[in-house]
């Protein structure tokens, strides 16, 4: 897959007390179209219980490049930067472009998955491979040990 593009609706109570989008949001927005892109490739909540697993964050950063304002247009995209060859840990961003041309966000974001009964790291089940295999990868993706 090349590329993966999620549109976002700015609601009012999106905003801060400055009348553009509160920082917190940026990070709901990247939750959202990732989590959008794993139902869609069939990773579902009732599939991750099914496995009891789910994704857990180490780090989530933004960098805010320019504000969003109510009625903006907003497109979030999905990029898998690179996993660990066993798919247990993984790095991903986002780009929050509005009106287009105008690049507003970039979201990091390292992780891994965690068995939901045990509360510790495990290694996911083979859905998850496929998942990753058809995600959209930057030129500089990489496959790490571990």
């Amino acid at each position: 897959m090349e590329s993966y593009v999620k549109n976002i609706e700015i609601r009012w109570s999106d905003l801060d007390p400055n009348f553009h989008v509160l920082h917190s949001k940026y990070y709901d927005f990247g939750a959202y179209c990732r989590m959008a892109y794993f139902e869609e490739q069939g990773l579902t909540q009732t599939i991750m219980q099914q496995y009891n697993i789910g994704p857990v964050l180490f780090r989530e950063e933004c960098f805010f490049k320019r504000e969003i304002a109510f009625g903006d247009k907003i497109k979030i995209n999905f990029f898998l930067k690179g996993h660990t060859t066993n798919y247990g840990k993984w790095f991903m961003y986002h780009e929050i472009w509005k009106n287009e041309d105008t690049l507003a966000a970039i979201i990091n974001i390292d992780g891994a998955w965690m068995d939901t009964i045990k509360r510790k790291l495990a290694i996911p089940p083979d859905i998850i491979h496929s998942v990753f295999n058809n995600a959209p990868r930057p030129t500089d993706f990489e496959v790490h040990e571990k």
